[in-house]
């Protein structure tokens, strides 16, 4: 299994797990709501148990019946202390009783702006009787409204808000909803750090590693093109073995420098980015036109570790030659504004379809039937993490080319 179809597959079980997740609190949602629903239904019918004893107080003695001889007789009188109970027993729910023409007849439970004399609560101020003038309109256009037909001709009505409990339950799945999405939040950057500290771990033993193996090697081969004119060897043969042996030199070098923040000394952007192209410049296919262009108006200062960031020209440099097949211009222009300097590196190769232009510098990203997809990776890394700069995809169309943007901080003069 490649590296990209690893990241593939850890992509798919996150993508489970919130999945899951949210599966989970959709239920949580659910359940709530539901409650919520059962808990107004109860409150409605307390309402309507509150609104009969209201009606059966009203009419108390005016009820009669006939007996066999046709004489009226009052019909048996209902519990007046437990309709009271039932009226009075309610101190969760506020409620306005008003008659035909709105007059407001009873309120319980709302938080009136003045204080209600315990003597006269009857008696309501101008300033409660406003307050509950807005209620009862706002209380008009809900569906908690209870009719009450006293007799045929008197009808009052029964208003009623949700008890503050029903009002805090309703509010209760959404804060259920943001602590989920929060803990998910949470667990998945903690896995994701978790992560990526393993990936780091990695990515720095095995860049150490590579450099140790190296070494030796390294070592033993320089001593070999110390030896070999003396065996009579080419002395211009030994010279390019010499050249390539240093090369491999600074390859370990750059590998020994992954996982610690390098050394960073003061350089010229020009003279930078002319440098790290040297060695590239040889080694290119003859029908790839490289053109590096620079202006001593923008050749500023910058903090640069010089053999990382020849590493990433030269990757650079790599993945545009390929793209192009060998065959095309490569462009590299180098400008600078009052705090950054910018290089762009513009190809004329196949180019990159707009979706990809992040997943380029993912690990295992790569169009390449070979390859680990890391170079543009460790690019970035060293870019963004090691000097402060900024590595993105510019601009690109497929069949056109691409022209990827670096910018650097400049030192402040």
């Amino acid at each position: 299994m490649n590296l990209r179809n690893i990241y593939d597959s850890r992509r798919i079980w996150k993508m489970g797990l919130i999945a899951v997740s949210l599966a989970l609190v959709a239920t949580f949602i659910y359940i709530s709501n539901r409650l919520v629903k059962d808990l107004g239904r109860q409150e409605r019918d307390r309402m309507e148990i509150w609104a009969d004893a209201t009606k059966e107080l009203a009419t108390m003695g005016e009820e009669v019946a006939l007996d066999s001889a046709g004489n009226e007789i009052p019909v048996a009188m209902p519990d007046v202390d437990f309709l009271l109970s039932i009226i009075e027993g309610n101190h969760t729910i506020p409620v306005l009783l008003v008659d035909g023409d709105n007059n407001i007849l009873q309120h319980r439970n709302f938080r009136l702006p003045e204080p209600v004399d315990s003597m006269a609560p009857l008696d309501i101020s101008p300033v409660n009787m406003a307050f509950l003038k807005k209620k009862l309109a706002s209380l008009k256009g809900s569906n908690n409204i209870i009719e009450i037909n006293i007799d045929d001709k008197t009808t009052h009505y029964l208003y009623y808000e949700d008890s503050t409990l029903l009002r805090r339950l309703a509010y209760y799945p959404y804060i259920q909803l943001a602590v989920m999405l929060l803990f998910i939040g949470v667990a998945y950057f903690a896995l994701i750090s978790v992560k990526k500290a393993e990936q780091n771990k990695v990515w720095v033993g095995l860049s150490k590693e590579t450099a140790h193996q190296l070494g030796t090697p390294i070592s033993s081969l320089m001593a070999w093109t110390e030896i070999l004119p003396t065996m009579g060897v080419d002395k211009d043969i030994v010279g390019e073995m010499d050249k390539d042996v240093k090369r491999l030199s600074v390859i370990a070098d750059r590998f020994s420098k992954i996982g610690s923040m390098p050394d960073k000394e003061l350089e010229f952007i020009n003279e930078a980015v002319e440098q790290s192209l040297e060695y590239m410049r040889k080694r290119i296919p003859k029908r790839v036109d490289l053109s590096i262009h620079t202006h001593d108006e923008d050749n500023c200062g910058i903090m640069l570790c010089q053999s990382l960031f020849e590493w990433v020209m030269e990757n650079l440099t790599k993945n545009a030659v390929d793209a192009m097949s060998g065959e095309g211009s490569l462009d590299i222009t180098v400008t600078s504004d009052e705090e950054r300097a910018y290089i762009y590196v513009k190809d004329t190769g196949k180019g990159i379809a707009r979706k990809n232009f992040k997943n380029v510098f993912t690990p295992g990203f790569t169009t390449k039937k070979r390859g680990w997809g890391l170079g543009l990776t460790l690019v970035k890394r060293i870019i963004e993490e090691y000097h402060g700069g900024r590595i993105y995809v510019k601009d690109s169309e497929p069949g056109l080319g691409t022209t990827f943007a670096i910018e650097l901080p400049k030192i402040k003069s």
